[in-house]
């Protein structure tokens, strides 16, 4: 009987939003709905399975995790690329892997980076508070509409965030390492250079993808160049940004707030200082979850493992 791990299903959905009878013939399914937080957690976990499913890059697995895994003959990662996943060594212990589609991430998560946005601007967790106790209005707006929106990474993603920003009425600037005037001027945005973006900020927005050039790249000289009524989000990835000196910034009050959906540590440890700060908007890495985005995630992990099954795999990494 091959054993089948569908791991981090913090909501408890997996198994309502797919078939996966379709494999109870050959196999058998658990699914994990707390996240392996080490690796001698998830080693002892996942000793005994022969396939993996990873929602996202919830779980590193790195080499030394893939050689205490001796069963284990496939990875099923969701989104066409998984970069906490070691793919060379999965390669070398002939492990395959497959990836299912991206579903509408590239929609979901500006949407998400907005609702960070007006939750900040207007004060709505907090009003929200006070009127579950009883209260009424005690802040004061500001008001999108002539602000200037600080796009940094402007791809897909940066791209609807410029598209929105000017039906609000933003002015709209962006940066990043190669981008150029016309690519810049055909989303909508001016391009400056990186000082100019930070310096002209009312809403600095984050839509790099991590690597060895983005990360820290948003440090204490960055954090300081912006005005403190802005405000920074970030919804790409965690390490962008330099944790501690935000989180110094915003204990300063050097800038207004910060919307944060992405951590160097996922999930945010408890007593993480972010947790207690006053002006911070946090979400637990949301940004891609959303119903179709699952739907098509899980649905598709079974058809990758079906496909596997009987000897003729699909979407092979």
């Amino acid at each position: 009987m091959t054993r089948i791990a569908a791991l981090d299903d913090y909501q408890g959905v997996a198994l309502a939003m797919a078939d996966w009878g379709r494999l109870q013939a050959q196999g058998e399914v658990v699914v994990f709905r707390r996240n392996l937080a080490s690796e001698d957690e998830a080693a002892s976990a996942l000793a005994e399975f022969d396939v993996v499913c990873l929602m996202r890059e919830r779980m590193p697995v790195p080499r030394s995790l893939l050689a205490r895994l001796p069963r284990l003959k496939l990875i099923v990662v969701t989104g066409a690329h998984n970069r906490t996943l070691d793919l060379a060594a999965a390669k070398e212990r002939g492990i395959a892997v497959a990836h299912t589609r991206g579903g509408d991430s590239q929609y979901a998560t500006p949407e998400l980076a907005w609702g960070l946005i007006l939750s900040l601007m207007r004060h709505i967790p907090e009003e929200h508070q006070r009127m579950r106790e009883g209260g009424w209005q005690e802040t004061i707006g500001t008001a999108l509409h002539g602000r200037t929106l600080s796009i940094l990474g402007l791809g897909r993603l940066g791209t609807r965030m410029a598209m929105v920003g000017k039906a609000f009425g933003m002015e709209v600037l962006a940066w990043s390492p190669n981008l150029t005037a016309e690519r810049a001027g055909a989303a909508g945005a001016a391009l400056v250079s990186k000082e100019e973006l930070f310096e002209r900020a009312d809403v600095l927005t984050i839509h790099l993808v991590l690597g060895e050039r983005s990360r820290g790249l948003v440090g204490p000289a960055e954090l300081a160049r912006m005005r403190p009524s802005a405000i920074l989000v970030n919804t790409s990835r965690g390490p962008i940004v330099e944790e501690a000196a935000l989180v110094e910034a915003l204990r300063a009050r050097r800038i207004r707030g910060a919307g944060l959906d992405v951590y160097d540590q996922e999930p945010l440890p408890a007593q993480h200082p972010l947790r207690s700060l006053d002006n911070v908007v946090l979400t637990p890495h949301l940004g891609y979850v959303t119903e179709g985005t699952y739907r098509m995630f899980f649905e598709d992990m079974v058809e990758d493992i079906e496909a596997w099954l009987i000897g003729s795999p699909l979407r092979l990494l």
